[in-house]
């Protein structure tokens, strides 16, 4: 059962890779009235990655929406991000993976999603992988990575309404 019960507003769920929280972030907005949109960031550029990727859409069955942005979220939350419809975006971390590979300005791409998560009038659920609390990686990229994942949900963290952190399926409420 969701720890959330907020009808409204922006949450983020953190947690681990395969710590329950995309199921979390699904059941939140079950029994939603209006639309439901699912954003997906991820591709499938390998075998391993499409088997998560039906898993996910298996799993969610009908009445989603889908849209599949893997780098241009904010055009993907301004359409779809409306009073009566509520999104789940799956996941930050992946689109970040996303931006870095295309070399986008990471910074400005937060700023935008924050600025857009404050002014955007329908609900959403964005999920996000906390990988601070593992072992220092040991190359630049991953290093980089880390420290943009960190940056990312601690701003993202900042505007949302609620942010519930969620290790072995269960949820921990950080905020408010």
């Amino acid at each position: 059962m969701p720890l959330s019960t907020s009808k409204a507003g922006k949450i983020l769920v953190l947690g681990g890779a395969r710590s329950g929280k995309s199921r979390y972030a699904e059941a939140l907005l079950t029994g939603h009235d209006g639309a439901r949109t699912y954003i997906a960031t991820a591709e499938a550029r390998d075998a391993e990655m499409a088997v998560r990727i039906d898993q996910h859409r298996k799993r969610r069955g009908a009445g989603w929406l889908t849209v599949e942005q893997p780098l241009d979220l904010l055009a993907a939350l301004e359409a779809n991000c409306l009073p009566n419809n509520a999104v789940l975006v799956d996941c930050l971390t992946l689109w970040l993976s996303n931006l870095m590979a295309a070399s986008r300005d990471i910074v400005a791409e937060t700023a935008g999603l924050t600025a857009a998560l404050s002014r955007l009038p329908g609900r959403a659920v964005l999920v996000s992988n906390e990988v601070g609390l593992g072992i220092v990686p040991d190359n630049d990229m991953a290093r980089e990575f880390r420290d943009n994942a960190g940056r990312l949900n601690q701003a993202v963290a900042e505007v949302a309404d609620e942010v519930v952190f969620v290790a072995a399926g269960l949820p921990l409420r950080l905020k408010p």
